[in-house]
């Protein structure tokens, strides 16, 4: 069986392409050791496998993206590369290619978005532009559907006929110093990839240099002579010679109307969505609509049949009669229907938001739209270590924290999309609102600024972390060039719409189908039984009670850990963050409480100061997020350590926050100071330290001290 693999540029149209050759026989994992997704997929109507590469620029190891394709291609041979070109970015495309050539593996050029190349009267001979590049070359639309079966049969007859394409021509200077380090290299990597090593080599390729072995020294005497001669850095060499060898591939194969008359569609497009001025306030105007769709109406009905008619009136009593009727033991029933069910159900519930929501991003993603948001949202987050692209996770965040990590997978960057995995939950999401409205109506009489106030620290605390975790090991670096091509507009395809909405929905349901579930139950049990295994009346007697108030002390400085009913509605938040109202409705005698939870105003009033409240408030906005969403960074972050560590810097991010807002506060207005008054003004000044230092883990010292060993 033939052995393809698919690489291209990001927004080249790969995904689509991918679809239409592998059709339903796809396959999703991650790579190992990191947390890409591995897609492969039989190609229809050939006896072939088709893995499906990151999107990359190029096989430099600036990424694991790269490293990942590059490791791929080296390794495992297969049998063909399929090299998916952006028709109308043709020369930019073409520079990856000249990398893949140099790899010694057979190779076709899918010549993609031909249709726009024609529509802004374009015109390119893939014949000459094959016999520029030495390997077969196919014109083709893949979102419409043109030259697959051509491309099919090409991959076929390329992978059949072994045949190596000769790589681009370097410049006579670059030329003899890759012959002469493949001379050196001869017998030491496999014969078919000594074009791949020489040339790279003579970039000062780390990852290339490091497999040469004790033939790095006279490698780098090679490569320092060319440097000398020709008066510039050998990567810089290699890069303009071949970006010249492109350009003349690209020139001989472009005809008379191979440009653009004037300005594209495009082009006019992103003269109003890019602009300085205007990106903002279009970007903030979509948005609200996807958000209003999505959350507020379409999927908000849903939402709301799920809940009140599935859940309420169908399943759960249905449930609970069946398993009544079939005289089932009343402890397990309730197991099932009040632990399982509706625990399951709370999270489910939220599905109908998701799906619109899915479908909307989809189709701003598939129409080049998504680009120009993280081109226009870049020049902000770039100031925080992030890229523009972290915006978008924190947009969805808003309306549940799920899809907004889930969204992060779009970062290109693995330490960009880590560290968002690991913030986008510090933005309230639309289950935190209870808790936002409860402190608001009990405590500072309704007031909206509440809430506004909820929404800056979350966005500050996004920043403040988005600066301070770039200074740690694993993540530390500069804020990633931000690299994209703004690909035509054109219409999303149903199949590409429909395909990636169903995979974004299945990664939801399978999540709340497994670790959820199991969270429930847990939650019930302990709620539900006393520690010599009794059925309790109050749940103030219970384990989760007495868990309670084991660890309030814990939150004493924080202004509300006097009363274990607090730490009790935190804990339970770890479910779902509006259990937190419902928790304080059961502890305070209440069967059932509304959203904002008015029926308890007066007892919360009575237990906790204003300045105290907006502490409980905070920590519960910025700690640990529910378990639904501790799963999808699970699923982001690769591992249990990882995810740890995650929480971990919540948890701790949020203690410090509110211990700083209620200690300090205290002495603002109470005039209050005592042993944890200082303790606070020495956390304060440490995020300050973190914030504002160069280096204040000391990384610098520490890579120092390993280069030294």
């Amino acid at each position: 069986m033939i052995r393809a693999a698919l690489a291209g540029n990001p927004n080249c149209g790969k995904t689509t392409l991918f679809n239409k050759l592998t059709g339903s026989s796809q396959r999703v994992g991650n790579w190992p050791g990191v947390t890409i997704d591995r897609k492969e997929g039989r190609i229809k109507g050939a006896d072939a496998i088709l893995v499906d590469l990151p999107g990359i620029y190029s096989l430099s190891p600036y990424s694991p993206e790269e490293i990942v394709s590059r490791d791929f291609l080296l390794d495992e041979s297969p049998d063909v590369i399929v090299n998916i070109v952006d028709a109308t970015n043709m020369e930019r495309n073409l520079y990856l290619t000249s990398q893949i050539l140099d790899v010694g593996i057979p190779t076709v050029v899918a010549l993609n978005m031909m249709d726009a190349v024609r529509k802004d009267g374009g015109e390119i001979d893939t014949v000459k532009l094959s016999s520029a590049l030495g390997c077969r070359v196919v014109g083709m639309s893949a979102l419409k559907g043109e030259g697959i079966e051509e491309l099919i049969a090409a991959i076929t007859e390329a992978a059949a006929s072994g045949k190596v394409p000769e790589p681009l021509r370097l410049s006579e200077a670059a030329e003899a110093s890759a012959s002469r380090i493949s001379e050196v290299l001869r017998g030491k990597v496999p014969d078919g990839q000594i074009r791949w090593y020489s040339v790279k080599a003579l970039e000062r390729d780390p990852l290339a240099l490091e497999r040469t072995g004790d033939l790095e020294g006279e490698i780098l005497h090679i490569v320092e002579e060319m440097e000398r001669e020709m008066d510039d850095d050998s990567d810089s060499v290699v890069a303009s010679d071949r970006y010249s060898a492109v350009s003349r591939a690209a020139a001989s194969s472009t005809g008379k109307r191979g440009a653009s008359k004037g300005r594209t569609t495009s082009d006019r497009i992103d003269r109003i969505v890019t602009d300085r001025w205007l990106g903002l306030p279009i970007f903030a105007g979509v948005m609200f609509l996807v958000y209003y769709i999505s959350i507020s109406t379409i999927g908000s009905w849903g939402t709301d049949w799920m809940n009140d008619v599935f859940f309420g009136e169908w399943i759960i009593p249905g449930m609970r009669a069946w398993l009544e009727g079939a005289s089932v033991d009343p402890v397990l029933t309730a197991f099932i229907v009040d632990g399982l069910i509706a625990g399951f159900g709370a999270v489910i519930g939220f599905l109908p938001q998701m799906l619109v929501l899915f479908v909307l991003l989809v189709i701003l993603e598939d129409c080049g739209y998504m680009a120009r948001i993280a081109f226009v949202m870049d020049r902000v987050f770039r100031r925080f270590g992030l890229s523009g692209k972290s915006f978008i996770p924190v947009l969805i965040g808003t309306g549940c924290g799920v899809p907004g990590i889930m969204a992060s997978r779009t970062i290109e960057s693995e330490r960009d999309r880590r560290i968002t995995a690991m913030t986008t939950t510090f933005i309230p999401c639309s289950a935190k609102l209870p808790v936002i409205a409860l402190i608001a109506g009990a405590l500072f009489g309704g007031s909206a600024l509440v809430a506004l106030a909820s929404y800056l620290v979350g966005i500050a605390a996004i920043l403040m972390s988005g600066i301070i975790l770039k200074k740690w090991k694993s993540l530390a670096g500069a804020p990633s060039e931000f690299i994209m091509e703004l690909p035509a507009y054109h219409m999303p395809g149903a199949v590409t719409v429909f395909r990636s909405t169903l995979e974004k929905t299945w990664a939801f349901v399978r999540k709340a189908g497994t670790f959820i579930l199991l969270a429930c139950g847990l939650v019930w049990f302990l709620s539900t039984f006393s520690w010599n295994m009794v059925l309790v009346e109050d749940v103030n007697t219970s384990m989760l009670a007495d868990m309670g108030r084991a660890l309030s002390w814990m939150f004493v400085p924080l202004g509300w850990g006097g009363d274990w009913q607090f730490t009790v509605g935190t804990l339970t938040g770890l479910l779902a963050k509006e259990n937190v109202v419902g928790t304080f409705g059961v502890l305070f005698g209440f069967s059932e409480v509304s959203e904002a939870g008015e029926e308890i105003w007066t007892m919360v009033a009575a237990m906790l100061t204003p300045i105290a409240g907006f502490s409980f408030l905070l920590f519960n906005l910025l700690c640990a997020p529910c378990f639904a969403a501790i799963g999808a960074m699970r699923r982001e972050l690769g591992t249990w350590k990882a995810t740890g560590a995650a929480v971990l810097y919540q948890c701790g991010l949020a203690y410090a926050v509110s211990l700083i807002v209620f200690q300090i506060g205290s002495l603002a207005i109470y005039g209050t100071f005592g042993v944890w008054t200082a303790v606070s003004l020495a956390v304060a000044a440490l995020l300050v330290y973190l914030v504002v230092s160069n280096d204040p883990f000391r990384m610098s010292a520490r890579r120092s001290g390993e280069v030294a060993c």
